[in-house]
């Protein structure tokens, strides 16, 4: 197949790329390549693909020179008139958005880089993909639209009308405009809710990125809610195998959808949302632990409230995920930590 991922000067678009491109696949990335978070992890992420940051110029397609089938181009979702134009010349089979802007706190600060990028870009994606004939749109959502919701797990039947934060009321759009596509024109879409996704190349505003950094920098971290969070950390290449799933089986709809009952999960139209995490909540304060053995160093604890735009725990229900695909992530935080630091390590040199 010949599919677009947008996003692959980022963490789990990177690794989507290599994957497909190493089955075989054609694989065209896209990224805007914008500094929310240090640069120079995105030009690592896409050299290691082959891809020559010296080359990079705005809407040039770059080839690989690793890999034959991977070509990368610098582009803006919000740029309409050249996302048209590149559907146009490139003729894909299928889809993956994971570029989005990212970050709940960063919401608070700067919202209009939210509605640019995951907003109107998404608009753009789904009117590509409308007008091309594309056989299938993942995108990626997040289990921050669970929001406010206390029942636990986070099951994708759950009502998530109460976001608390703008990025989580954006990805809960795209899930919404994502249906009407469906509804509309037929356009199969399946939306991806990512639980706290971790390990080598990661975010580096990410707590994990920022954790080890101070630790080995032997400088306090700021621990929220005073520990008391959980969070369903789900191993990046655990969330790429149900990625690569889930692009391969577009949904076809389901004839027994009753809008008496709505499940908000699904619907008559091909339209489909799953959770993907590893369904096994940790404690913050183990997940410090694990790092804190990865290292051999213990962390100096700065003690915090709950941040604004935060939730206290996070837990998915990949029931469907494991029924329709037969998957469920496994990989344990310790397994998962350590694969980070040792890539951390190697690549500050420290």
């Amino acid at each position: 197949m010949k599919i677009l991922v947008t996003g692959t000067a980022g963490f789990i678009g990177s690794f989507l790329a290599e994957r497909l491109i190493a089955r075989g696949d054609e694989v065209v990335g896209l990224d805007s390549i914008n500094d929310y978070y240090d640069v120079n992890v995105k030009y690592g992420r896409l050299e290691r693909a082959g891809i020559a940051v010296d080359k990079l110029e705005y809407n040039v397609v770059v080839q690989s020179e690793k890999f034959p089938n991977y070509k990368f181009v610098q582009m803006n979702l919000e740029d309409k008139e050249n996302i048209d134009a590149l559907f146009k010349a490139e003729k894909f089979d299928k889809v993956c958005n994971l570029a989005a802007q990212a970050g709940v706190r960063y919401s608070l600060i700067n919202p209009q880089a939210y509605v640019n990028a995951n907003i109107v870009g998404f608009v753009n994606i789904l009117e590509a993909c409308r007008h091309n004939e594309i056989a299938h749109l993942a995108y990626a959502s997040s289990s921050s639209v669970y929001g406010l919701n206390e029942s636990m797990p986070f099951s994708t039947s759950d009502n998530i009308d109460h976001p608390v934060s703008l990025y989580a009321a954006s990805k809960k759009a795209n899930e919404l405009m994502a249906h009407t596509y469906s509804h509309l024109f037929g356009l199969p879409t399946t939306g991806l809710r990512f639980f706290t996704v971790y390990g080598p190349w990661g975010r580096p505003d990410m707590a994990l990125f920022l954790f080890t950094k101070a630790i080995l920098e032997g400088k306090p971290i700021d621990v929220f809610n005073y520990g008391k969070m959980k969070r369903d950390f789900t191993y990046v290449d655990d969330i790429v195998e149900g990625v690569i799933r889930v692009i391969d089986n577009p949904p076809k709809g389901r004839e027994d959808w009753s809008g008496t009952k709505p499940d908000p999960s699904c619907s008559k139209a091909p339209y489909k949302v799953y959770n993907i995490g590893n369904s096994s909540p940790v404690l913050l304060m183990d997940f410090i632990a694990a790092i804190e053995n990865a290292i051999g160093k213990k962390a100096e604890k700065n003690m915090l409230p709950l941040q604004p735009g935060d939730v206290p725990a996070t837990w998915a229900d990949v029931t469907d995920l494991v029924e329709d695909l037969g998957y469920k992530p496994d990989t344990s935080i310790e397994e998962g930590v350590g694969k980070f630091v040792k890539w951390y390590r190697e690549f500050y040199n420290i």
